[in-house]
């Protein structure tokens, strides 16, 4: 008796049906929610953030802020469950453009979910501030219209950070899962197949791998690697003396290249040049993925010292300051007769770390950069800010503008141009990889290029036209097209006032902000009836 009923006992609890194994339940659950549209579930994980905030505020006495995001998160998870349960037993679509569609509605409408709780938190703005915010911290942009951070609470603060830190772990995953397999964001440089279209074969040489199955693979690998990296961060900038909610948040902005910042910058952070160099150590994250990863098609060309972008990041981060130097420098001895071998170091230094903050489209700017100025004289050098924002870094990182890979594209045909002037029958010896990038990775990347700059005079013009000056308007359109915020207030010579823009202006600048972060060829690649037939 007791024999049966223990066959009996495991028969119930290991079978949903005679002769077949039960499934677990947490197991059920977990497949039922990566089956879920990539947006829906990116909301889902959104709900659930606000409770970090909502834990913060609580803990700092910020019982408006805490309840704000307590509210909105708990309304997200019963949206998201309800959701949820009537999607259950479809069928999902294994096909490209839900992801991608999906990526495009999360940088669109998950900002107005961030922007209920922040509002609630701050009543006296309107949402229309508070949604620009949202947006701009979501595409790791880092503009602000609240020019005195005292305005906000550190709770908020918090979320502006938190918000921008999920952005670039975004970017970071959807790039591989997403963009790569499109071959788009600065993969079709490289990619034999047509930007927005998959290599014929390649699903012979990865598998049937559904584009679930990837995101899901993607991000349980850098997630670890993400949080880490950013922990560890945190952790030394607390050693060098900061406070525990600027450090995380600054560790947060780093790592996303987000360039938020709750005190208004580092140049009024309580670290010195000692804390500068770790957060820079750690901006060479985005100048190429393999110093993190090495799953996309970029990873085959060789190992970190050999990947071309890399070495081109390491030359404009040497080379540029080293010029800059070389003017400020002049200008010492143009104004004074005895130059400061200290002042001198500083404003070296103040360069490094500028031009590395820029070219990575962070946006930090460091506290000796003034002084550098100062030291020679030097008018602010705007242009050159903005030059490097838009070279920008790596493909596939957190970091926006042109990228560095089609930069070197562009160069390596240009060379390969010049040594046909000289040997007109000569065959390029850089091999089959290197000839493709050549010719078709330079022709793409010339049309990006093109693009680029389509979008950028479209921007400037439609700001224009809000009445905003040329050269206001120029600023905050690189700033948003190349995602580098701190543009606005470091490139003018004097900062331009964001929350005195009309809707009009920050409507546009919101979506400028979503397109430099997608990128054209990604929007145009949404138009593509191939796509939509897939």
């Amino acid at each position: 008796m007791s024999h049966g009923s223990n066959s009996c006992y495991r028969s119930r609890s290991t079978s949903s049906k005679p002769g077949g194994p039960r499934v677990p339940q947490s197991i059920t659950i977990r497949r039922e929610i990566t089956q879920l549209p990539l947006f829906l579930q990116l909301f889902g994980v959104s709900a659930v953030s606000m409770i970090v905030p909502s834990m913060h505020g609580l803990v700092a006495n910020d019982h408006l802020a805490s309840r704000a995001f307590l509210y909105a998160g708990v309304l997200g998870l019963v949206a998201f469950t309800l959701i949820a349960i009537a999607h259950a037993g479809r069928k999902p679509l294994d096909g490209a453009l839900g992801p991608l569609l999906s990526l495009l509605s999360a940088f669109v409408f998950l900002p107005v979910f961030f922007a209920v709780p922040f509002i609630e938190a701050l009543p006296t703005t309107r949402f229309v501030n508070v949604y620009f915010e949202m947006v701009s911290a979501l595409t790791t942009t880092g503009a602000t219209v609240f020019d005195d951070p005292n305005r906000l609470s550190d709770t908020l603060h918090l979320w502006r950070a938190q918000v921008g830190w999920m952005g670039g772990l975004l970017m970071w995953v959807t790039a591989s899962a997403i963009l790569a397999p499109l071959h788009l964001g600065g993969f079709e440089v490289t990619a034999q197949a047509e930007p927005g279209r998959a290599d014929e074969g390649s699903g012979v040489r990865v598998g049937r791998i559904t584009p679930r199955q990837r995101l899901l693979r993607t991000t349980q690998a850098l997630l670890p690697i993400y949080v880490g990296l950013t922990l560890l961060l945190w952790l030394l900038l607390v050693i060098g003396g900061e406070t525990a909610l600027v450090a995380l948040c600054h560790a947060m902005s780093v790592l996303a290249t987000s360039g938020i910042s709750p005190i208004g910058g580092i140049e009024e952070a309580q670290i010195n040049v000692s804390g500068e160099a770790v957060m820079m150590l750690f901006m060479f994250f985005a100048l190429s993925r393999l110093t993190f990863s090495k799953d996309t098609v970029t990873a085959t060309q060789g190992g970190l010292m050999t990947d071309p972008e890399f070495r081109i990041g390491i030359l404009v981060v040497v080379g540029v300051p080293l010029l800059l130097f070389a003017r400020h420098w002049i200008g010492a001895f143009e104004v004074e007769l005895e130059v400061d071998g200290v002042r001198a170091l500083h404003a070296l230094w103040g360069a490094i770390f500028t031009v590395m903050s820029f070219l990575t489209t962070t946006g930090f700017v460091s506290e000796h950069w003034i002084e550098a100025q100062g030291w020679s004289g030097l008018r602010t050098p705007g242009l050159v800010l903005m030059g490097l924002a838009l070279i920008g870094g790596g493909v596939a990182t957190t970091a926006g503008g042109v990228k560095l890979l089609r930069v070197f594209a562009l160069y390596q045909n240009g060379v390969r141009e010049m040594d046909r002037l000289v040997y007109p029958n000569s065959v390029s010896g850089a091999g089959t990889a290197g000839r493709r990038l050549q010719r078709n990775g330079a022709f793409i990347a010339w049309i990006f290029f093109m693009l680029f700059a389509m979008s950028l005079a479209g921007v400037t013009l439609l700001l224009t036209l809000t009445g905003a000056p040329f050269d206001a308007a120029m600023v905050m359109s690189v700033a948003t097209l190349s995602t580098t915020g701190p543009l606005i207030e470091h490139a003018a010579d004097a900062p331009i006032r964001l929350i005195e823009l009309g809707i009009a202006a920050k409507a546009i600048l919101c979506g400028a902000m979503v397109l430099g972060r997608l990128e054209t060829l990604a929007i145009i690649a949404l138009l593509s009836p191939n796509l939509w037939r897939a």
